[in-house]
C-alpha cells in the first residue's frame, strides 16, 4: 500500500509540474475537461463515450511523455545540438500522431451520430 501511495503521490506532483510548466499540458486539460460533456452527447453508445474520452487521454498522456523528453534534454544540454533536437522532433511527432488518431475517433463518432456512416 506504501508503494501504491508513493507512486499516486509522484503521479499526481508530476502532473501538477506539467500544468505549471507546459501550455500544452493546460490546453488539454481543457480539452480533457470539454471532452467529457461532449462525448455524451456525440457518443451514440457507452463504449464511444468511453473511447472519445480514452482519445483525449491519450493525447494527453503523449503529451506528458514529450514533456519529460523536452526536460530531460533541456537538462542535458543548453547547447544547441542537432541529435537532441531530432528526438525532440520524435516527441513533439508522437503527438501530432496522437491528436490526428484523436481527431480520427471524434470525426467518425460525429458521422456516426449525425448518420452519415
Amino acid at each position: 500500500m506504501l508503494r501504491l501511495w508513493r507512486a499516486t503521490v509522484n503521479s499526481r506532483n508530476g502532473l501538477a509540474f506539467a500544468l505549471r510548466s507546459e501550455q500544452a499540458v493546460r490546453e488539454e486539460i481543457i480539452a480533457l475537461v470539454l471532452a467529457l460533456p461532449l462525448a455524451y452527447v456525440i457518443g451514440a453508445t457507452p463504449m464511444r463515450r468511453v473511447e472519445l474520452v480514452c482519445a483525449v487521454m491519450l493525447v494527453l498522456t503523449v503529451e506528458l511523455l514529450n514533456t519529460a523528453i523536452e526536460k530531460l534534454a533541456d537538462r542535458v544540454t543548453t547547447e544547441h545540438d542537432p541529435k537532441i533536437g531530432q528526438v525532440k522532433d520524435l516527441g513533439s511527432a508522437a503527438v501530432g500522431v496522437a491528436l490526428v488518431m484523436a481527431g480520427g475517433f471524434w470525426l467518425f463518432a460525429l458521422a456516426e451520430r449525425l448518420g452519415l456512416l
